[in-house]
């Protein structure tokens, strides 16, 4: 008989059995995740110890004791283990474990942004199959990128400007469906066409592929990507027309498409992105009329400048309620300036320059007083400067120069406050420059030739203590020179030449230690020249003619190294000083009735009395050369003396730390043994530099910085600055060991370690085996060299330079920029070295500054000799000189240039017409390519403006030389050169 509890029993057996089966469940999930957690710490922790250095503290947390759930920038889900890895702008520099922590299994995010991280992105990231989000921009990785399509979760990728190079793998974009956000610009790929694959990534809303090599059109099924909201496109070798298709995209509120080779109109149609707030096509070939844009109202940003677009401006811009930046500069556009531009929005500037404009300028584009740059240089404006521009405070250049602008000045604009450059040149203003022109403290160029002006100069002009260059020539100025005219401390330039000065040169002029240039010519000062110009250090033009100056040529002018010198046509008198009696100034003096020569039969003979006089003058002469001849000697005598014992000293057998910032093969103690006199290959101011020939056979160059001072400076051959004295391992030696860490290019020399001790340092970097340009071109190893291959060693130079300049978050300023400073490697492809004097400048600051002139003779910029100040410029001036001895094969210094004069000075003497250009052409260039050569020099001539403002950033100057490109490289055999010849063909033909 069955039993009355069956089914309670049976009941109870079966909740029994569900319990059992969870705690087992339970069990067995406490056996897998307790290890996972294990491991998790364990990867965590090899993640730390490859870090190398992080001044953050982020790392404080991540301790043995801690969870992992505990660490700084770890996110766990919610089974405690890690999903996220948030370290970015953390300063984190050595190389990321990538098979390690994707070993992670939950992981979905890394970000390790905007670090110093370097080594490859090795293989291990394709075990990370759940992850989400890979952020590893703005680093220092090498090498190629893996392949990604494993990755089938990823919506976020970004690899900007994270220093990988080579192939990037495009295919593996198909597999990867759900990406949101593609950021790949800023990489040296190897070129490639644009990527079709990304045309199937449907759910794209970002994609950024500016300066990563691809060429081709724009295919017409970018229109697509519908979900686009930031397309950039722009820095790549991108032709043809912008598509029909890219219309369809109005969700843009972003496109970027500039410097490319871009042509055609803009498409119909492009009207309907009205969501478009910044658009840029500047530096392109595009033309026809801006219709398409009058109805963007949203527009905040139009750049379309450097192209060649024609027709009016739509006067709907005037309407536009947000438009703050507009540079439409260097096209062909007609018609008038819409008089409302700017009355809406507070607008930042507007550059309108080298177009055929005419009409009045607009009187409301600083009605909010926020606007920084007004440039309508170069069109026909008319009318006058309105009265509304002297309330804008904020406005830092004003420059409306080369048109017919006519009126006076509205009161108050002499005097704004943060006013950087006023050219008003080449209109028809008249009237006085005002006394308020004392407070416009930054003041630097006050351009205002060839108008109109009249008046006196104020006095209150010498508190304008900012001022770099003072132009004023070609107007009606009148009324003597200002007599504090020397409070002008950083004045260089100051040209008052056709105007009606008279009385008296200001003997306080020889107080404006920073002048280089002063022209007064076609006035009617009078009195003596003034003894003090002979103070000025760097005087280099001297133009004092066409006045009534009497007395006698002081006997100083002859102490600044003069390359010009005018005082004809004046009342002088009395004895040409001996040093000024040379026949590049043999039309200096003429007009002069009273002067007199005793060596020169163009002049009368000078009288006993006279002659007396020169021998006196000539014996002082003579003492003061004697006297710096002993001097340098005995200083050479000492620096030898200090290189010797150096030389000679060997390493102590100290403890050794060596921080690698490459993969090695090899150990400190191979480099530490080689370190000796017989393996010596150069010396520098800062130490010797020696060559390694490990057991592997690979070759080294190590450079041995003295323990006096631990700067970088000196290449494999030579140098000529040397740094201030400190600790040999100081923590700014370190700072600037890990700045050239972070350098990575394919134009810059690579830096593999640093070995350091208690009194030494060694810096280990890659051996070019060709030497330096300098040797090709000007000593015993030089070889012939075409036209091909010396463009192509100057477009890679001017990269590695750009990459320097650019490619950081703060400029690194190379300092001694020079052909023995450009390394060649076994095919010829160019390496910026030494530039182990560089500084980072903080961002946002004008410049540096040191009180160490460092750098070569010949190559150093005007303003970093007479004010030790330099910034990028400095160093794109050096350059200019170099392109100069590839197109001339002259060195920066010969005798044939003429006393005080160098390379610079002898192309500009050249300038006048094109046959006279030609002559300076190297004559081992080929007739066909000479041109071609011109076009670079001209290049050469912007960089070397004797204005640093005026000098094209290395990003612009490598855009230019791209643009120069010699019309006829794929009709010419490259001339052998060497050994290497072919692959150095090879690899410049495909460029």
């Amino acid at each position: 008989m069955p039993s009355a509890f069956s089914p309670a029993s049976s009941m109870f057996a079966q909740v029994s059995s569900k319990w059992s089966l969870l705690v087992v469940v339970f069990v067995v999930f406490l056996v897998l995740v307790s290890p996972a957690k294990s491991d998790e710490h364990q990867i965590l922790m090899n993640l730390k110890s490859k870090i190398e250095k992080s001044d953050t503290g982020v790392f404080s947390s991540w301790t043995e004791a801690n969870s992992v759930c505990k660490f700084n920038g770890i996110v766990c889900d919610s089974n405690g283990l890690v999903a996220e890895i948030n370290l970015p702008e953390q300063q984190l520099l050595g190389v990321v474990p990538f098979d390690s922590i994707c070993g992670l299994q939950a992981l979905q995010k890394i970000n390790l942004g905007t670090n110093f991280l370097y080594g490859t992105i090795t293989e291990g990231l394709k075990s990370c199959t759940r992850l989400q989000v890979l952020d590893l921009g703005n680093n220092s990785f090498s090498g190629e990128v893996p392949d990604l399509s494993m990755l089938h979760e990823l919506n976020f990728l970004n690899l900007n400007s994270s220093g990988i190079s080579g192939k990037f793998p495009w295919k593996s974009l198909e597999n990867l469906t759900n990406l949101e956000f593609l950021s790949l610009g800023d990489n040296p790929f190897d070129p490639s066409p644009f990527p079709m694959e990304v045309l199937k990534l449907e759910k794209l809303y970002w994609l950024y592929l500016t300066n990563c090599s691809v060429t081709g059109q724009i295919p017409e099924d970018i229109g697509n990507l519908t979900q686009l909201q930031n397309l950039e496109l722009s820095d790549n070798e991108l032709s043809g027309e912008i598509p029909a298709g890219i219309v369809k995209l109005n969700k843009l509120w972003q496109l970027e498409l500039y410097n490319n080779s871009l042509s055609g109109k803009l498409p119909v149609g492009f009207g309907n992105l009205t969501n478009l707030m910044n658009f840029d096509v500047s530096q392109n070939r595009l033309e026809g009329d801006l219709s398409e844009l009058r109805f963007l109202n949203q527009l905040s940003s139009l750049h379309l400048f450097e192209n060649q677009f024609s027709g009016e401006i739509p006067e709907e811009f005037g309407e536009f309620k947000h438009l703050t930046e507009l540079s439409l500069y260097t096209n062909r556009l007609t018609g008038t300036l819409p008089q409302k531009l700017g009355s809406w929005a507070d607008f930042n500037y507007v550059d309108v320059s080298e177009n055929l404009l005419t009409g009045p300028i607009p009187p409301d584009m600083c009605k909010t007083g926020a606007m920084t740059d007004l440039l309508v240089l170069q069109n026909n404006f008319n009318g006058t400067v309105p009265e509304t521009y002297a309330n804008c405070k904020s406005l830092i250049r004003f420059r409306v120069n080369n048109n017919s602008i006519s009126g006076t000045i509205p009161p108050g604009i002499w005097s704004l406050p943060n006013l950087s450059i006023i050219d008003l040149s080449t209109n028809q203003f008249e009237g006085p420059v005002t006394d308020d022109i004392g407070n416009a403290k930054s003041l630097a160029l006050l351009l205002l030739t060839n108008n109109r002006f009249s008046g006196e100069l104020p006095s209150k002009i010498s508190e304008a203590s900012s001022l770099v260059s003072i132009q004023l020539s070609l107007n009606q100025f009148s009324g003597q020179i200002p007599l504090d005219i020397g409070k002008l401390k950083k004045l260089s330039s100051l040209y008052l030449h056709d105007n009606m000065f008279s009385g008296p040169l200001p003997y306080s002029i020889g107080s404006c230690v920073s002048l280089t240039d002063i022209n007064f010519a076609q006035n009617s000062l009078s009195g003596k020249i003034p003894d003090s110009l002979g103070s000025l250090p760097s005087l280099n033009s001297l133009n004092l003619s066409n006045n009534k100056f009497s007395g006698e040529i002081p006997i100083s002018l002859t102490y600044p190294k003069l390359s010009l010198l005018d005082l004809s046509n004046n009342q002088l008198a009395g004895p040409i000083p001996e040093p000024l009696n040379i026949k590049a100034f043999i039309d200096s003096f003429t007009g002069n009735p009273g002067l007199c020569s005793k060596t020169d039969e163009y002049f009368k003979s000078c009288s006993s009395g006279s002659g007396r006089s020169h021998h006196v003058s000539t014996f002082v002469w003579c003492l003061i050369a004697v006297t710096m001849v002993l001097l340098v000697l005995l200083a050479s005598y000492f620096v030898v003396k200090l290189k010797q014992n150096n030389l000679k000293r060997s390493l102590k057998q100290n403890s050794w730390d060596m921080k690698s910032f490459r993969v090695l093969s090899f150990s400190e103690k191979e480099i530490i043994d080689a370190v000796k006199p017989e393996n010596l290959i150069g010396k520098g101011g800062s130490g010797n530099v020696y060559k390694v020939v490990l057991n592997s056979g690979k070759e080294l160059a190590v450079k041995h910085i003295w323990p006096s001072n631990s700067g970088f400076q000196g290449n494999y051959r030579s140098s000529t600055a040397m740094l201030s004295k400190r600790s040999s391992r100081s923590s700014e030696y370190d700072a600037e060991v890990a700045t050239l860490s972070a350098v990575r290019h394919v134009n810059v020399v690579k830096l593999y370690c640093s070995i350091t001790s208690e009194d030494s340092n060694l810096l280990v970097y890659e051996y070019l085996p060709n030497g330096s340009l300098w040797d090709r071109l000007h000593t015993c190893h030089k070889i012939e060299m075409d036209w091909v291959v010396r463009y192509a060693i100057a477009v890679g130079a001017a990269k590695g330079l750009e990459y320097l300049h650019h490619g950081f978050d703060r400029p690194v300023i190379h300092r001694d920029v020079k052909s023995s400073n450009i390394l060649l490697d076994l095919e010829w492809k160019p390496r910026i070295a030494d530039f182990g004097l560089a500084k980072i400048v903080q961002a946002g600051e004008a410049g540096d500054q040191t009180h160490v002139i460092a750098g070569t003779h010949g190559y150093i910029a005007p303003e970093y000799a007479y004010t030790c100040k330099i910034n990028e410029k400095s160093d794109v001036y050096s350059f200019g000189v170099v392109l100069m001895e590839l197109v001339t094969g002259k060195r920066p210094i010969v005798p044939e240039f003429g006393d005080s004069k160098d390379i610079v000075n002898w192309v500009y003497s050249k300038m006048d017409s094109r046959d006279s250009m030609l002559t300076v052409v190297d004559p081992n260039i080929s007739e066909i390519l000479k041109e071609d050569a011109l076009k670079v020099l001209r290049i050469a001539i912007h960089c070397t403006n004797k204005l640093p403002a005026f000098r094209p950033s290395m990003r612009v100057v490598v855009q230019m030389l791209e643009e120069a490109e010699p019309c006829s490289v794929t009709n010419i055999v490259v001339k052998k050169v060497g050994e290497s010849s072919p692959s150095f063909s090879r690899h410049y033909n495909s460029t």
